[in-house]
């Protein structure tokens, strides 16, 4: 029994032995393990810092600025290049990562924290990652052309050693073709060394130099291309030539301008990241609108010689259907207009990385933009819906006769943000949309042409209606009967009285809304004369008898 107790203890203490001397299983979640890091470099010694993210980029460039790439090649993961190969071709590869980095790249420090699990203590709570600790920290994001590449810090922590932060493999794998594209080109190995070295604001000279002559002859192109357009449609024949020509003047030039300083600023002069960064995204915006306008332009001559309204005087009775076109095409245009432009700025923010690098440094304030432009915007956007909404429900076409605000007038045109509307005399009346649609006003043309003028005359108590009533007759044979509409419905009535006389309202038919206005003033004038007449004809009373201070 004693001798089993004995062989049990022994295979107990033997399994614990071997378990205490299982090495320690790694953090995967803190780090990347690996069995070596740069074991083909001489041994640093205490003089590179790379705990912390943010002390990882100083060390580098405070090994660039001395030309230790020794000493930089350990920040970089070399563990994809052979060991006897390390020492020189990690110089050569920190030398190149510095020179893609100062380029090409805006390092946000802020994002870049000094504390050696890279947690943000300022981040919220609603981010992914806060309050995690970092293994992996996305610094910039440079086009490779097929495809994006990330400059990236590692933390890295090798066999029986600290972990440290470098450039991630990947990072290095790439350097070599971001250096080929982003580096120094034939350009610069012909300029003075006086114009290579960098200012205080960290440009050099010659990009100080540069970026105002690309901005100047950037401009003379897109000139230059407007004065060649113009003319070519000055000697054109055809109109609807003319009017494409024309038409793309505006994009043409913008495309020829932005283009330039695209192809110039990434091929001949290679801009460090300060200017890059904002001159690429404007000049692909350039680009982009350029070619948006185009669109538009073309769609607005087809659709002008698909509807020749010009020369048509949408206001006649007859031009029912003609109005009601004219109102759809405009409706159409401000729809079309509004999804070119959502659909190019979602082709513009979907395939191009310009706003990944942006995010790091600019769009962090991008709600409290979006509100102020949403706030600055309201009324221009209001304006467009109740555009469209006009259009869909048809309450006022172009040509229609209204009544707005004590104004007779028509409805020229429907644009974006404003109604166009003529008064009686000629004048026009702007009014912004969002007004006009919230705003009541009679529409004479909405339903059907035909309508009743009611021409409203004070006559005396004793006045007799009945041969009014005879003389509006009459004058009802006088009128032009193509304006006249059913002779069925004129009336005269007494609407009321006061202590001047009774109120004698005359119902006139008209045919027509929009000339219905001349035929009630004509109307009115002869009926006044023929009351005259009928008052010295027969000695009697027609009109009251009262003085301007007695009417007030």
């Amino acid at each position: 029994m004693i001798k089993r107790i004995s062989v049990i203890l022994v295979m107990l203490s033997s399994l614990t032995t071997v378990a205490f001397a299982q090495p320690e299983a790694c953090e995967t979640t803190r780090w990347y393990c690996v069995e070596g890091l740069n074991d083909g470099l001489d041994a640093p010694g205490d003089i590179i810092a790379q705990d912390t993210p943010r002390a990882a980029i100083e060390s580098l460039l405070f090994f660039a600025e001395r030309d230790a790439w020794g000493y930089a090649a350990h920040l970089l993961d070399l563990s994809n290049i052979p060991e006897e190969e390390q020492a020189l071709r990690g110089a050569e590869l920190a030398r190149a990562l510095d020179t893609v980095i100062s380029r090409k790249a805006v390092i946000d420090w802020d994002l870049v924290r000094d504390r050696p699990d890279g947690i943000d203590a300022q981040a919220s709570s609603d981010q992914a990652m806060a309050g995690e600790p970092r293994k992996s920290l996305l610094l910039w994001t440079l086009d490779l052309g097929a495809r994006p590449a990330a400059i990236r810090l590692a933390r890295v922590k090798p066999d029986g050693g600290e972990p440290v932060w470098v450039f991630s493999r990947q990072t290095v794998d790439n350097i070599p073709a971001l250096f080929q594209r982003y580096g120094p080109n034939g350009f610069e190995a012909y300029l003075p060394a006086a114009l290579t070295e960098k200012t205080a604001l960290g440009f050099m000279w010659w990009e100080i130099i540069g970026l105002p002559i690309l901005m100047v002859l950037a401009l003379l192109v897109g000139r230059w291309v407007w004065i060649t357009l113009n003319w070519v449609s000055g000697r054109v024949e055809r109109r609807v030539i003319k009017d494409i020509v024309r038409s793309v003047r505006g994009p043409a030039a913008t495309g020829a301008a932005t283009g330039l300083a695209l192809l110039i600023g990434s091929s001949v002069f290679v801009f460090s990241g300060q200017i890059s960064t904002f001159l690429t995204p404007v000049a692909w915006l350039g680009l982009l609108a350029s070619g948006l306008w185009f669109i538009i332009n073309a769609v607005e001559v087809v659709l002008d010689r698909l509807t020749q309204f010009d020369d048509v005087d949408l206001t006649n009775q007859q031009d029912v259907h003609m109005r009601t076109t004219a109102t759809r095409v405009a409706a159409a245009r401000r729809a079309f207009v509004v999804v070119v432009i959502l659909v190019g700025g979602g082709v513009f923010l979907s395939q191009t990385n310009i706003f990944q690098n942006l995010g790091l440094t600019l769009l962090g304030t991008a709600g409290a933009l979006t509100l102020v432009l949403g706030f600055a915007a309201r009324r221009v956007l209001g304006n467009i819906m109740a555009s469209l909404q006009i259009a869909l429900n048809q309450s006022a076409r172009i040509g229609d006769r209204i009544v707005y605000n004590d104004y007779l007038c028509h409805v020229e045109r429907i644009n974006f943000t404003y109604v166009q509307l003529r008064d009686w005399d000629g004048t026009r009346l702007v009014v912004p949309v969002e007004e006009f649609v919230s705003t009541a006003f009679e529409n004479w043309t909405m339903k059907e042409p035909e309508m009743l003028r009611i021409i409203k005359v004070k006559c005396a108590h004793e006045a007799d209606v009945g041969l009014l009533r005879d003389a509006f007759m009459g004058i009802l044979d006088e009128l032009d009967q193509d304006q006249l509409g059913d002779r069925d419905s004129a009336k005269v009535r007494v609407a009321g009285q006061d202590v001047f006389g009774k109120d004698v309202w005359f119902a006139l038919p008209c045919s027509d809304p929009n000339t219905s206005w001349d035929v009630a003033c004509d109307a009115r004038e002869r009926l006044l004369a023929a009351g005259t007449r009928i008052a010295e004809d027969r000695d009697v009373v027609i009109f009251p008898d009262a003085n301007a201070a007695e009417a007030a």
